[in-house]
């Protein structure tokens, strides 16, 4: 079911509760099976027939009036393509024009996250690794766009999927048609997940995807804390009906954010063990219109999407790219929808010394969007957060009640 308010575009899920599922190793098997099996195409079509549409002022809601019969089709899920400009800016002139560019009237601000308790699942959940697809996007180092940045494996020898703050990102698995495709999610709340719109709804298709599941920590198959279903995403209407403001049709918009409320497991959310990022809105952590980001993701470019990626660049926010913020980047397609963070880390026990402006730790300002069809330009960008999209989404998602905020 399909609600309009306020220029946001939500769909509520009547998903499956799985917690259940893992209370003896004999059901935690079936779990495992029905995880691996895809979805028909028959069985898409019936829940599409089993959808309705309602319309209350500006906002549309969207339900499914009945529960999906299995998971996503987790070993053969697809890398989300990143939605891609044919051809860059000229880079030098770009970069100019950012940063002469006057800062926002609006007033910044910031939401703090929390690291969690850490305690994994009772029976580490696994799930069949997807594959590598052909047809993905090639890897977008320093490139043409000459915006230098280091990416690298997040996942060290000791697996950093477990600690914070990497274990409050992770994989966002879903359906469109009988498909199942990837994308990269972060938890900006005990409950809530944010992403990019792309991997929720098709831009001005008036159209959400289905079957969300969010594994937070994912590595090489393997669910640490879960797997969690949606109970209701939002996206902006104006993305949602292709008004949205973009330098390129459905590629480079001001709001292609998204944030989804998950369902409880047995009266609780994933954010409770593996704690959850803090989120900045208009302009948080930037001075002269640049800043200095860790972007997350699981790009299917890169060790096939089976282990999170780290990439440190800074951040430039471009008038030329409807204030997006671009950044040099290795990462592409699998990579939509993970988070931008500024102070990325553990904060480190001040001596003699203070700490700069800013500093708030762990706090998402952005969620990757968009890159190039060349693979020589290594840029992607992203949406910028404003208190015009992001806290709006997220006041929607806690407004769902049940503890998930």
């Amino acid at each position: 079911m399909y609600f309009l308010r306020n220029n946001i575009a939500r769909i509520s899920i009547n998903a499956e509760r799985s917690s259940p599922m893992f209370q003896s190793k004999k059901m935690y098997s079936a779990v495992l099976l029905a995880l691996t099996l895809s979805v028909s195409a028959q069985q898409a079509n019936a829940q599409v027939q089993n959808q309705s549409v309602q319309s209350q002022g500006n906002v549309t809601s969207y339900s499914e009036q009945q529960t999906w019969p299995t998971g996503p089709d987790y070993a053969n899920a697809k890398s989300m393509p990143l939605p891609q400009s044919l051809a860059p800016f000229d880079a030098v002139q770009s970069t100019i024009s950012a940063l002469t560019r006057p800062p926002d009237s609006a007033v910044s601000g910031a939401s703090a996250g929390t690291p969690g308790n850490g305690l994994e699942s009772p029976a580490s959940l696994r799930v069949s690794p997807e594959v590598e697809n052909e047809g993905g996007i090639g890897s977008q180092e320093w490139g043409t766009a000459n915006l230098p940045f280091s990416t690298a494996r997040a996942d060290l020898s000791i697996a950093t999927n477990t600690a914070y703050p990497y274990r409050a990102s992770g994989k966002l698995f879903f359906q469109n048609g009988s498909s199942t495709f990837v994308c990269s999610a972060s938890l900006i709340k005990r409950g809530v997940v944010v992403t990019a719109a792309h991997c929720v709804a098709a831009f001005g298709a008036s159209r959400f995807y289905t079957n969300f599941r969010f594994i937070p920590g994912y590595r090489n198959g393997v669910a640490p804390y879960g797997v969690w279903s949606a109970r209701t995403a939002w996206v902006m209407t104006s993305y949602f009906n292709g008004t949205d403001t973009c330098s390129v049709r459905g590629v480079v918009c001001t709001n292609d954010v998204a944030v989804i409320a998950l369902n409880a497991q047995s009266g609780a959310y994933p954010g409770t063990a593996a704690g959850w990022y803090g989120y900045g809105w208009n302009g948080f952590g930037f001075v002269n219109n640049t800043t200095h980001l860790t972007q997350i993701g699981y790009p299917n470019c890169l060790d096939n999407g089976l282990y999170m990626q780290r990439n440190d660049v800074q951040g430039i926010k471009n008038a030329s790219f409807t204030n997006n913020t671009t950044y040099g980047s290795l990462m592409c397609g699998g990579s939509s929808g993970g988070p931008l963070l500024v102070n990325f880390g553990i904060r480190p026990v001040l001596t003699s010394t203070t700490a700069g402006t800013a500093a708030n730790p762990n706090i998402v300002i952005g969620v990757t969007s968009w890159g190039y069809t060349s693979t020589a330009v290594k840029q992607q960008g992203a949406s910028p957060f404003t208190s015009t999209n992001i806290v709006p989404l997220v006041n929607f998602a806690c407004g769902v009640g049940g503890g998930n905020c």
